[in-house]
């Protein structure tokens, strides 16, 4: 198929395939391809901010590979043990989680039992 025309049917089961995030079909889409996280190496930086967040402290986990899907996962996995609030946020190059509180040495513990470095 050229570029310039749009699939509008067809019974052959593999052209009818949806991408999991756009919903578009998988010859148009247009995401970004996955990091694998398995073959990226990575070391996770926790540092701590209060600026701009109403004297509020957050930890915040930096060098993140930049993959939706882990860092969803392991952002619910930080929230649910260390008993706080938090979110991902994918910007620029790298993958950036904030949990609510000063929760290093509890973020650091669980990072080294998943198996991710971290200084």
């Amino acid at each position: 198929m050229s570029k310039s025309t749009r699939l509008v049917y067809s019974t052959d089961p593999a052209l009818n395939q949806k991408c999991q995030k756009c919903k578009e079909l998988k010859s148009e889409c247009t995401c970004a391809p996955e990091v694998d996280v398995a073959k990226y190496k990575f070391i996770a930086v926790l540092r701590i901010e209060k600026q701009g967040r109403g004297g509020k402290t957050v930890t915040v986990i930096d060098q993140l590979p930049k993959n939706e899907i882990f860092l969803k996962n392991l952002t619910t996995l930080l929230k649910k043990k260390c008993g706080s609030g938090g979110t991902y946020v994918m910007s620029g190059r790298e993958g950036v989680i904030e949990i609510q509180g000063d929760k290093r040495d509890m973020i650091r513990v669980i990072l080294e039992k998943e198996g991710i470095r971290s200084k």
